[in-house]
């Protein structure tokens, strides 16, 4: 029986929010992409956020990330992210 441990959760502790339309994956897949590797993802942008992922026509969301300085990540970028976790 496989043991469960804290690395299957290397995003644990992160807090993203998607905002525009992804090409690759759609909102509800990419929330629980990063679900599966321990993260949160929430519908606003706070200072808590840790990502924002920008896909086409993102709006307010992107612009809120920007006045607070966040980590904003293009749609490649977040595939990366991905499968950098996830050890592919």
């Amino acid at each position: 029986m496989p043991e469960t441990t804290t690395e299957n959760t290397p995003l644990e502790g992160l807090t993203f929010v998607f905002t525009g339309t992804l090409q690759e994956y759609t909102r509800q897949e990419a929330q629980e992409a990063v679900e599966r590797l321990g993260a949160r993802a929430t519908g606003s942008v706070s200072r808590k956020t840790s990502y924002v992922v920008a896909g086409v026509e993102a709006g307010s969301k992107l612009e809120k990330a920007r006045s607070l300085g966040l980590q904003i990540l293009t749609e490649q970028q977040f595939i990366a992210l991905l499968r950098k976790s996830s050890g592919e």
